[in-house]
């Protein structure tokens, strides 16, 4: 095997081969969550239907993600990734063959929501999952890193992207979305097969919760993932992003684009940073301090009606997001056996999914009851809470020093 190949080289050919693949996944999905956004905002006018377009991914993340990690940890990871990369390229073309002939109502795009959002049920634990078995453990936080900085990538030329084709039709753009999905799964089919042997473990009640036993079981672990699932929970404003740009800003789909581009932008600039110097000491108390960062930067774009300032609160609140990502992720990933790491991973997804697919609900949901506004300020307003709340509960989190003594 030549070194290009071998785990101990960081920026091996399947690394490589990896960050590019999640890339073309990461920017086919942005783009359909600015298409599939606009154009139920188009049809409905309503608040609550872009909430539903979250909880009709979250539904599926709910039921399936405890089976999705018990599959990642008995079978091919490469080959359920790349199936769930085809089922989302299906989607995608059904979504531009009913643009093209005008049937994509809001019952329609709800339902392939519902199937993407199975697929990506399986592909995102499935995903991380993969990681440390292409780097050794003293190199994953960098490239944990980099993961991120080729997610970000995606997540700041996605809704640009999809922005722009959106203005040239939905069939463009949902053909074009089509298209990276299956360039993803043509990019995870061409790693090479990972060294570990498929696990005959059969799918039992214990097993299947095996990852929740082992987070439990781990306070540390418990407390990076709950703290990200309640701060986010509350604090996203995604969703109502469409909102924003054609109501309170005044703009049309490329300025949502932009909007949703923004929090990638300062994500991205902050996970090259992090590639390149590491997090080295004081790692817990970075976390709490990111997300209390977060909870600030949302405040500021609830009540901006300034483009420029809405963009820079955007820039600000992706930074210390992703600084909180790569913490949680290294702890969650180093801390985790290789033959849990599906399990576990799955488990870290729904808490995730529950932060972002069902923070959008209960943002269109309290947007709906109370106004845009004041459910972006309630949602900023709680994130600072729950810092205050976890710094109490989790006092072993903030007392966490380094990663690579761990």
């Amino acid at each position: 095997m030549t070194p290009a190949h071998t785990p101990e080289n960081p920026h091996s050919k399947p690394l490589v081969l990896f960050l590019f693949g999640r890339m073309s996944s990461s920017i086919a999905f942005q783009m359909l969550g600015v298409a599939v956004g606009w154009q139920m905002y188009a049809i409905t006018g309503s608040a609550w239907y872009l909430g539903l377009v979250g909880l009709a991914q979250f539904l599926p993340m709910v039921l399936l993600t405890l089976l999705a990690g018990q599959i990642a940890d008995r079978y091919d990871r490469r080959t359920i990734a790349r199936t769930c990369q085809f089922i989302e390229a299906l989607a995608a073309v059904a979504l531009a063959v009913g643009g093209y002939y005008n049937l994509l109502g809001k019952e329609v795009l709800l339902a392939i929501m519902v199937i993407i959002g199975s697929a990506r049920a399986f592909e995102y634990p499935t995903m991380h999952a993969l990681v440390p078995r292409l780097v050794p453990r003293e190199q994953l936080p960098r490239a944990l890193a980099l993961s991120a900085s080729a997610n970000q990538t995606a997540t700041i030329v996605g809704p640009a992207v999809g922005g722009i084709l959106y203005a040239a039709g939905v069939t463009t753009v949902y053909s074009t979305i089509g298209l990276l999905f299956l360039a993803a799964c043509i990019l995870i089919s061409c790693i090479q097969p990972a060294s570990e042997s498929t696990r005959p473990e059969a799918v039992t009640d214990r097993s299947l919760f095996a990852g929740i036993s082992f987070i439990k079981q781990h306070p540390v672990v418990l407390g990076a993932i709950s703290l990200d699932l309640f701060a986010v929970l509350l604090g996203g404003a995604t969703a109502l992003l469409p909102i924003y740009a054609r109501d309170i800003l005044i703009t049309g789909p490329w300025g949502l684009g932009l909007l949703r581009s923004a929090p990638a932008i300062g994500a991205l600039a902050m996970s090259l940073w992090l590639a390149r110097r590491p997090l080295k000491r004081r790692v817990g108390r970075t976390m709490f301090r990111s997300v209390a960062l977060f909870g600030v930067a949302t405040l500021v774009f609830a009540v901006s009606q300034e483009f420029w300032l809405s963009m820079a609160a955007l820039v600000v609140l992706g930074a210390a997001d992703v600084i909180s990502v790569v913490i949680r992720s290294s702890l969650v990933q180093i801390e985790t056996p290789d033959e849990m790491r599906g399990r576990v991973s799955a488990v870290n997804s729904l808490f995730i999914g529950t932060s972002n697919q069902l923070g959008e609900f209960e943002s269109g949901a309290t947007a709906a009851l109370f106004g845009t506004v004041p459910s972006v300020l309630i949602g900023g307003i709680g994130t600072l809470l729950v810092v205050g709340l976890w710094i109490r509960l989790f006092p072993q989190l903030a007392q966490v020093d380094r990663l690579d003594k761990r």
